[in-house]
């Protein structure tokens, strides 16, 4: 898929007002970015007045129900609803947060939606992940091992060793992390960007895999790894109280002892 960027000149422009139903008393205004790009026009922000009064809690219930009742044309990703699959992921009230934990009920005044910032835009509050799918791709993200399986049971690994994993593996490939990410936004065709490297990690300290040497190479580079500067945005927008940051810290601690 070709990455799709907004034209030099643009801008975000105010667009069309869909007013709430007659008689509605308790309203709620989504100021939500649109554009497509078949149309040649500029990004502009759409008006939506919400009944809340027969509207579900959180900011994806909104969505849903503007696309379901009021302007089809809409467009988002979203699947499982329950902070799960991260597809939902955009930015909200200023902040990279999932449409569907996020209540609606937190944000004081209009609620802004725009897609995840710093991202080519497919079409109003869809990225493109292309590229930072096939960051995480090239982390190999699976066990590697040079030894064969026990022939009767799985690899084994201890209380201890599994509790290391707690932090990391509940990461969801959201993007929230590495779209609040300065160092991400200037240099994210080298950098590796925090969910990325969080999930480097993640099978970096797995006591099962078997090329923790191969992978600490891979990531000693200016670029990949050492970009970050611990700025903690990552941490602090994080959806699921994850901590990039530490990560990314543990993997230059384990470079640094090698030496």
């Amino acid at each position: 898929m070709a990455l799709i960027s907004l034209p030099a000149n643009s801008r975000v422009t105010e667009g069309s007002t869909y007013a709430a139903p007659a008689g509605a008393k308790n309203i709620k205004r989504f100021k939500v970015y649109r554009w497509d790009p078949d149309s040649g026009k500029n990004p502009r922000l759409d008006t939506y007045e919400v009944d809340m009064d027969n509207c579900g809690p959180m900011v994806l219930d909104a969505l849903i129900k503007i696309k379901n009742e009021i302007d089809p044309t809409l467009t988002f990703r979203r699947s499982c609803r329950e902070g799960i699959c991260g597809s939902c992921a955009m930015n909200i009230d200023g902040s990279n947060t999932l449409a569907c934990t996020k209540a609606i009920d937190d944000v004081a005044g209009d609620v802004r939606v725009y897609p995840l910032p710093h991202m080519p835009v497919i079409k109003d509050l869809v990225p493109d992940l292309t590229h930072f799918y096939a960051q995480y791709a090239s982390i190999r993200p699976w066990i590697r091992t040079q030894t064969p399986p026990p022939p009767d049971k799985e690899r084994l690994q201890s209380k201890e060793d599994r509790a290391k994993l707690d932090g990391l593996y509940e990461c969801i490939l959201c993007a929230c992390c590495s779209t609040s990410c300065p160092s991400y936004w200037w240099n994210s065709d080298r950098y590796l960007g925090p969910a990325i490297l969080l999930q480097a990690y993640r099978w970096i300290v797995d006591s099962r895999d078997e090329d923790t040497g191969t992978r600490l190479d891979e990531l000693e580079d200016p670029f990949k790894l050492y970009r970050c500067h611990t700025i903690m945005n990552c941490a602090k927008t994080c959806p699921k109280g994850l901590n990039p940051a530490k990560a990314i810290a543990e993997i230059k601690k384990l470079l640094v002892a090698r030496r």
